[in-house]
């Protein structure tokens, strides 16, 4: 109960009480906030300020970037005498994450008109993926733009964002668990500079990815409504407060809330089985506040769960709170047409003699999977982390973590090790 009061008071009352206008015009190139919005999302973005070109064409009807992305993780456990009656057969390892390939551009026309491919190698599963996929139409007559293919349902700052450029190793496991990846369907984002308001909705179906591990739903809506107390350039800072909402109907009528304990490569600490369910409904809030080289990040969401068997309603819940630092002094840029923030680039990276960007983080997480007849398991896990950007391709990541999992009847505590090597283009 403790832990869910400070989690709701921070992102109600938010960290500054003073409010700032919305600065006008488009970001340049060390703008802290930018106003831009393609198909690609920020699916392995261009910097800003980039020197590689050799990857770009300017054809006569599309611009054409290609990108990609290689990342591997490793893990290392030590666990107390309960934890590994709770799983006794966790073991160091390391391996491949992901390999993902990007083709994205944008049409000479006179409406702005946008598409991204994405293609990817899942290590987990030894298959290839499409990744985001689709056109993007802007549509200045309604402050945004519609998205057609496949794409971030929207739900969640830390979810639209590439997982290579969050500031944590890991999302938060009720991230991972309540909300999936990507899905096929339509969006709509959408950004009011009078109210400071964004917008995003959308509708997805599974028509075309039904064998994929994504594939939860059959059919979901989902918004998500942002405001903006503070959006100010000239001060390199920014408040969000955001509520969000996702209705849906489990994938053939079934449904398993799971989730890992913030590593890769570690088992299912979190998992309530699988069950009949006709319907599902999650409820997210969250609040970010960035200040120059400083930001303080939370969200809380809520999942409820018809259970067929029983027609009753678990509910299931968690969330996470970070603390970042950019300890070289960077400001990471906020994308207010999408509202999520974007990648590090660092002053100057290590190629060019300088020391790269170092960026520190603590997260602290808390997950309840138990709820009536389910006993899924409680989890909290507090993670130190620092995370070396050598250049805007280039990144090592170092984690401690030490969680607690209340679950078949004991107390286990594990320490988690765990690294990740990144590149991309």
């Amino acid at each position: 109960m403790l832990t869910r009061c400070l989690f709701a008071i921070l992102l109600l009352l938010g960290v500054s009480p003073v409010a700032s206008h919305a600065q006008a015009g488009t970001a340049s190139s060390d703008s802290t906030i930018d106003r831009t919005s393609e198909a690609a999302g920020n699916e392995l973005e261009a910097p800003k300020q980039r020197l590689i070109k050799w990857n770009e064409l300017d054809g006569p009807v599309t611009t054409l970037r290609f990108g990609f992305g290689f990342l591997v993780d490793g893990n290392a456990y030590i666990q107390d005498h309960n934890s590994k009656q709770q799983f006794p057969d966790m073991q160091p390892d390391f391996g491949l994450r992901d390999f993902r390939l990007l083709l994205k551009g944008k049409f000479k026309t006179q409406r702005p008109l946008s598409w991204t491919l994405g293609y990817m190698y899942d290590g987990s599963d030894k298959h290839w993926h499409f990744r985001q996929t689709g056109l993007m139409v802007g549509v200045p007559e309604l402050k945004g733009n519609f998205f057609l293919g496949r794409t971030k349902e929207g739900f969640s700052l830390i979810k639209v964002m590439t997982g290579y450029y969050i500031w944590g190793v890991e999302r938060a496991p009720t991230n991972d668990a309540f909300v999936p990846i990507l899905a096929d369907g339509i969006r709509y984002n959408g950004f009011f500079p009078g109210t400071r308001l964004f917008l995003s909705l959308g509708g997805y179906v599974d028509k075309l990815y039904e064998n994929e591990k994504f594939a939860t739903a059959d059919q979901q809506v989902v918004g998500r409504v942002a405001w903006h107390p503070i959006l100010s350039e000239d001060k390199s800072k920014v408040w969000q407060v955001a509520v969000m909402r996702r209705e849906f109907k489990p994938d053939n009528g079934n449904i398993q809330p799971r989730s890992r304990p913030e590593a890769y490569l570690a088992p299912y600490f979190l998992d309530a089985g699988k069950f009949a369910s006709n319907h599902g409904a999650t409820t997210g809030i969250e609040s970010f506040y960035r200040a120059g080289p400083w930001m303080l990040g939370a969200e809380y969401d809520w999942q409820q769960l018809h259970d067929d068997a029983t027609d009753t309603t678990p509910l299931f819940h968690g969330g996470t709170i970070s603390l970042v630092k950019e300890i070289t002094g960077e400001t990471r840029p906020y994308n207010v047409a999408g509202s999520f923030f974007e990648a590090i680039v660092p002053k100057k990276s290590v190629f060019d003699g300088g020391t790269g960007n170092l960026e520190a983080t603590l997260t602290y997480t808390y997950t309840d999977f138990d709820s009536g007849r389910f006993h899924g398991g409680k989890f909290w896990r507090i993670s130190p982390m620092i995370h070396w950007n050598m250049s805007y391709n280039l990144r090592l990541s170092l984690e401690y973590g030490y969680g607690n999992l209340d679950r078949f009847g004991l107390d286990g505590r594990t320490q988690f090790l765990q690294f990740r090597i990144l590149t991309m283009l």
